[in-house]
């Protein structure tokens, strides 16, 4: 038995480690380091390139609910994760850096997997392949896979500036996670109404960095909006955004700030801190007069500035079938952010059950598809479902069917949600 996987990411490094252990030869085809997309620059596998954070931990949450479900997978990320974590309140953050390294070495040392360096240009329809190239292929293989599915589509991400610990001003933020929730994982720069104001007046007028010619006419996955586009919805719009002051309470005031940016750490020493929520397109200079007016940013250096790139995704509802395979090639399976789960827990997940399928198919055995009332199996049939407008979708709670009997309290609601997720994903013997 065995099956090509192409792209070394989370879905494919998910996909490889979870057939692997099955007993199956892999063969994982990786462009690093021959080739870098414009968002990677390490040559480890598993690299996040916008966010360290793997999102919520708590069990009443869309992701708790998909952790649930990775663990019960067997997850190679969310053991990563978990070795890997850096503080962050309720959230699964991770030092990026031990966190790729952490998977690389469990990938390379496997012996069911021989990793193929170089970039692939065409895909072998003959053979069992998991494509898992993620959402910055590009090339000739993204020209091949969008004559292999047709109406290619694309959207733009964008991460977010990161900053170094000693350089902020420790006298004008103050550490407390939302509601008090984990150890003060975050740090928090408030603002006043009258900085609010000034801050939304530059970022309004700031300057971007230029689209290239392919790109001008882009679509914004709203999932990732730049900040600066969420400004232009509005003065308040960013307040009820990543700057919502809810939940936090400034000591040297004692009362709730008007405005409120949270930092959240980027590695274990606490070297280094993201702006959380502030992804950006702005030109670099841009970046560096206009976040400097966050209170406690004044002098602060920049490790990494904000950066926007296309990320491209198949028509899934229209090419895939139930079980993650394209309906007219069926023997290339399709994995990760490219089918429009996204998300980086979103992606693992969508590895492991591509890979799950597959192992089916090899073992002739009947693939058990996810329940609608798991959070993978809600995607699933999202993304699989006839869509016009179909844009990719991360977890919520808003796609899961309805409970027979509705309760009023949002958390005894969501609880209710997770109990009943938890049952269906145990029915699958993986």
């Amino acid at each position: 038995m065995k099956v090509n996987i192409l792209g070394a990411g989370l879905a494919g490094c998910e996909a490889a480690y979870f057939l692997a252990n099955k007993g199956v030869k892999v063969k994982l085809f990786e462009q690093k380091p021959e080739k870098y997309s414009d968002a990677h620059k390490s040559q480890n596998f598993a690299e996040l390139v916008c966010s360290n954070s793997l999102k919520s931990m708590r069990e009443d949450s869309s992701q708790g609910m998909l952790k649930y479900e990775m663990k019960h997978f067997g997850s190679l990320v969310l053991e990563a994760a978990y070795k890997c974590n850096v503080p962050a309140g309720g959230a699964l953050a991770v030092d990026r850096d031990l966190f790729s390294q952490y998977i690389t070495e469990k990938i390379k040392s496997h012996e069911n997997i021989e990793i193929i360096y170089g970039e692939v240009k065409k895909i072998n329809t003959d053979e069992l392949t998991i494509v898992a190239t993620g959402p910055l292929t590009s090339g000739s293989l993204y020209e091949n896979i969008k004559t292999m599915c047709g109406d290619g589509m694309s959207f733009y991400d964008a991460a977010a500036p990161i900053v170094k610990a000693d350089t902020i001003d420790m006298d004008k933020v103050f550490a407390q996670s939302r509601y008090d929730k984990g150890d003060d994982d975050y740090l928090n720069c408030p603002f006043n109404k009258e900085e609010y104001e000034a801050f939304y007046e530059a970022l309004s007028t700031a300057e971007r960095a230029p689209l290239k010619s392919f790109e001008e006419n882009l679509t914004v996955y709203e999932g990732c909006m730049p900040i600066e586009i969420m400004a232009q919805r509005g003065p308040d719009t960013m307040r009820f955004g990543p700057m919502r002051p809810v939940g936090l309470r400034d000591p040297r005031t004692d009362r709730r700030p008007w405005a409120n940016v949270q930092l959240r750490c980027e590695d274990a020493e606490k070297t280094m801190y993201n702006i959380v929520g502030f992804q950006t397109n702005l030109k670099f200079g841009e970046q560096k007069r206009v976040f400097s007016m966050i209170p406690g940013l004044e002098n602060a250096e920049f490790v990494r500035y904000g950066v926007m790139h296309r990320n491209s995704f198949i028509n899934s509802p229209k090419v895939l079938s139930k079980t993650l395979n394209l309906k007219e090639y069926p023997n290339v399976y399709f994995a990760g952010q490219i089918t429009g789960m996204e998300g980086y827990t979103e992606s693992a997940m969508c590895g492991l059950l591509a890979a799950y399928f597959v192992y089916c198919r090899l073992t002739d055995k009947q693939p058990q598809i996810p329940d609608n009332n798991t959070m993978v199996g809600a995607l699933l049939q999202y993304i699989t479902t006839e869509n016009k407008d179909f844009q990719p979708m991360g977890s919520n709670m808003g796609i899961l069917p309805s409970l027979e009997t509705h309760i009023r309290d949002k958390r005894e609601r969501y609880m209710a949600f997770a109990q009943r997720g938890k049952a269906a994903i145990e029915k699958i013997e993986i």
